[in-house]
C-alpha cells in the first residue's frame, strides 16, 4: 500500500474515505459534527492549502486517508484520519500515523496534537497503544465533546 500526499484530483477519494469510515458513528454525532468530520469536497480543498493531507491507495481507489499541520511554535496537529472499514485492522491505519508523524518531526514538531470524540472508543485505544495521552483538554465540538490528546515526538 503506497502512502504518499495529497493533491486536487485526491479530494474526492478523500471525502468517500471519510464519509465510510465515519458513517457508524453518524447518529452518535450532531449534524454539525458529523458535517465537519466527513468532508465536503470544498471543505477538503480548505484543509488540503491548510495542511498537508496524506492519502493511501492509487489514483482510484484511497482506502485511508490523514491530514498534519505543522505549527511555527514546534507542535503539530492531526486531524482527519480515516480508513475504510475493509482495510482497518491491516495495520493501515499505524502506516498512515508513523508517516504524519515523521512529516511532523522533518517540519521541527517536538510535540504533536490530536482531538478525537467519545463515541471513536477504537480510536481513543488506537490512540493510546501508539503513545497519545488524553491532555484534559475538552472543547466543544457542535455540541460534543472533543477530547484532545499529545504525544511527545522524537522519543
Amino acid at each position: 500500500m503506497t502512502i504518499r500526499k495529497a493533491v486536487g484530483a485526491d479530494l474526492d477519494g478523500v471525502s468517500a474515505c471519510l464519509a465510510e469510515a465515519f458513517a457508524p458513528y453518524r447518529d452518535r454525532y450532531t449534524p454539525a459534527a458529523f458535517s465537519d468530520t466527513v468532508l465536503t469536497i470544498e471543505a477538503a480543498r480548505r484543509r488540503l492549502e491548510q495542511m498537508t493531507i496524506l492519502v493511501a491507495g492509487d489514483r482510484e481507489s484511497i482506502v485511508g486517508t490523514i491530514g498534519y499541520e505543522a505549527r511555527p511554535d514546534g507542535e503539530g496537529h492531526l486531524r482527519g484520519m480515516a480508513v475504510l472499514r475493509s482495510a482497518q485492522g491491516s495495520g493501515l491505519a499505524a502506516q498512515l500515523l508513523a508517516a504524519a508523524e515523521t512529516g511532523l518531526l522533518e517540519g521541527g514538531c517536538t510535540r504533536v496534537t490530536l482531538d478525537t470524540t467519545r463515541p471513536l472508543e477504537r480510536a481513543r485505544a488506537f490512540y493510546e497503544r501508539h503513545g497519545y495521552t488524553p491532555t484534559g483538554v475538552i472543547r466543544d465540538f457542535y455540541g460534543m465533546e472533543l477530547i484532545e490528546y499529545a504525544k511527545m515526538l522524537g522519543r
